[in-house]
């Protein structure tokens, strides 16, 4: 459940970010690598609204919007590789940031708050998605592969913290999945729900445990020193 604001008796020294849904709207880029390949396979397109909710669910979450596939199918690990290729191909082009991101990060810049990127986007993507949206400044990088437990585990914001060199809960960690959110208990960082991201098809984001919410990335600076 949301806790209402910040402590503020715990200072805010950082800050990190999910990547997809939170600093960037990658949906469009994520559909058209599913809807390609539904089509490859004489399957017709599906529009963007229904895919949106999923884009943070990774291949597994889109896959099987697109072929009712897990996991466990004898198929699902073919077509996620053909559809990580076309995605691969089509990684940022229509991606980009949304509105206001950039501009809370040059405040944040200006306040001397660090802040890195913690997203489950496999690095291979990651990296060169980070470098195209021009967000390679960021204090710490953290991909779904950088550690052996990605989100809902603890570990790759306790990773992003080290690197930091910040206390895990003198950190907000900003994200539009429940994952996210379970994470940064976990952690002990402090989580912040973006409502404008994906939010998924599941629980309600009003029950994930996070300690406040934004519909607007500058909203952000409200939970920060000035």
């Amino acid at each position: 459940m949301i806790a209402g604001p910040v402590d503020s008796l715990r200072p805010i020294l950082g800050v990190l970010f999910d990547l997809d849904g939170t600093l960037a709207d990658t949906a469009p880029d994520l559909a058209w690598a599913l809807n390609t390949l539904r089509l490859r396979y004489d399957r017709p397109a599906l529009p963007l609204s229904a895919l949106r909710p999923l884009a943070s669910h990774g291949a597994r979450g889109l896959l099987k919007a697109g072929f009712d596939l897990s996991a466990s199918d004898p198929y699902y690990e073919e077509l996620r590789d053909e559809f990580l290729a076309l995605y691969r191909e089509h990684l940022c082009v229509d991606t980009r940031v949304f509105d206001g991101v950039h501009e809370l990060l040059g405040a944040l810049d200006q306040r001397r708050i660090s802040w890195g990127i913690v997203t489950n986007k496999p690095a291979r993507f990651t990296v060169p998605l980070v470098q195209q949206l021009g967000l390679e400044r960021a204090g710490c990088i953290v991909s779904g592969d950088t550690y052996a437990r990605p989100k809902p585990y603890p570990d790759p914001l306790n990773g992003a913290a080290h690197e930091l060199k910040l206390p895990i809960r003198s950190l907000l960690y900003l994200g539009d999945d429940a994952r996210d959110m379970q994470a940064a208990q976990a952690a002990g960082a402090k989580g912040i729900i973006a409502r404008y991201g994906y939010l998924g098809d599941e629980l309600a984001p009003e029950e994930w445990p996070a300690e406040g919410m934004i519909t607007h990335p500058l909203e952000l600076l409200s939970f920060l020193p000035p």
